[in-house]
């Protein structure tokens, strides 16, 4: 098929283009714009070249993936090595969504935060992904309630409260980058499907919030900021005001990427507070090099005593773009992490989903790292 009978196609059915699924469950997407520029590459966080067919406006690049995955993308005609989100949905710009696919994902900036702003891309669903099952409200489903407050040296925080739970000693998760975990990965919804299924126990859940200018500094294990906030104010005020259980094992963290290392980070560190960590595609490649040896988490699990906590773990199978020179990918850093606290005698509960580092399917593994966590209690 000519790339005009390409583009005629995909302005009738709707862009990227995907192929049948072969035989080893992998499909052919190919990804298309139409119109003037230096350059375009299409991706999120690490982008791909598009080819300029010659003699038109047509760009196309067609990559192999597997049938089950989930991932967002944009257009960009900065140099590939830029990140430049999508500032609006218009499908113009220097950056921008396809204008062939409506399915569409807004990040919302925190309102509460100077440094955020709202970015938006493409989401592409491949025939063989997996449904969103728990992240979205169910009908006769009671919602918990979120309420926003200001603590000690302007941490921002959000506490989600069980519907109709009204007992002291919850179980409980603190989690960080709160505000994009209850928006883009519905946290709250996720555990109202749960504990109405009876598959966890009701739990209150406290969402740190961060600053977007300053979050690599935030959530750096060695930060003199966030985790001394945590064990210092945020448990003890949880415990009091909002009924956390004391015992460690009714008690975990969790985060993503930056938030995951944190997470991870504060279990090994303090387990007479946490007894279980959910990481989503945690940074086990921190710190950089120029700072000191990298993978200093990995390093750190076998020079601790092995502590009573409990792990869950997931990365995308694709997550293999190194974010900072002379570290190992995503994908390398979760699995030496993995073997890791394995070596120590911890349970670990890991996965790899088809996808990449970003939250469409995050919102759908934090579930698991629940069931993982809080499973089968009442």
């Amino acid at each position: 098929m000519s790339p005009a009978d390409l583009w005629q196609r995909a302005t009738v059915t709707g862009a990227p283009l995907v192929s049948p699924v072969d035989a080893r469950g992998m499909v052919d997407v190919t990804f298309l714009w139409r119109g003037e520029a230096e350059r375009t590459s299409v991706g999120w966080g690490a982008q791909r070249t598009l080819d300029r067919v010659k003699g038109t406006d047509i760009w196309l690049r067609t990559l192999r993936m597997p049938a089950a995955m989930r991932t967002v993308y944009y257009f960009s005609h900065y140099d590939p090595a830029e990140h430049h989100p999508p500032p609006d949905a218009s499908g113009t710009g220097m950056s921008h969504v396809d204008p062939l696919n409506p399915e569409r994902l807004l990040f919302n900036g925190d309102p509460r935060d100077p440094d955020d702003r709202d970015g938006y891309v493409s989401v592409l669903t491949l025939p063989q992904a997996p449904p969103d099952r728990w992240c979205l409200p169910r009908a006769g489903v009671p919602a918990g309630h979120v309420e926003e407050a200001t603590l000690d040296g302007g941490h921002r925080v959000a506490v989600y409260q069980p519907a109709g739970a009204r007992r002291a000693g919850l179980c409980g998760l603190v989690v960080f980058d709160g505000y994009l975990a209850r928006t883009m990965m519905r946290m709250p919804t996720t555990i109202d499907n749960l504990v109405a299924a009876g598959l966890i126990p009701p739990l209150v859940a406290i969402f740190l919030d961060g600053n977007d200018r300053t979050r690599l500094a935030d959530l750096a294990p060695d930060s003199p900021r966030v985790p001394p906030f945590v064990l210092d104010r945020l448990v003890p005020w949880a415990r009091e005001e909002h009924r956390l259980s004391s015992y460690p094992k009714d008690v975990a963290v969790a985060g993503m990427s930056l938030g995951g290392l944190a997470a991870a980070s504060l279990a090994l560190r303090a387990p007479e507070v946490f007894g279980g960590a959910i990481s989503h595609s945690g940074s086990f490649w921190w710190p950089q090099p120029d700072a000191g040896p990298t993978q200093w988490l990995i390093r750190e699990v076998a020079r601790r005593p092995r502590a009573d906590v409990r792990f869950y773990l997931d990365v995308g199978s694709r997550e293999t773009t190194v974010f900072a020179p002379g570290t190992p990918d995503q994908l390398t850093a979760n699995r030496r992490m993995r073997d890791a606290l394995l070596a120590r005698g911890y349970d670990v509960t890991y996965a790899e989903y088809a996808g990449e580092h970003d939250y469409v399917n995050w919102r759908n593994t934090f579930a698991d790292g629940l069931l993982a966590i809080f499973g089968g209690r009442r």
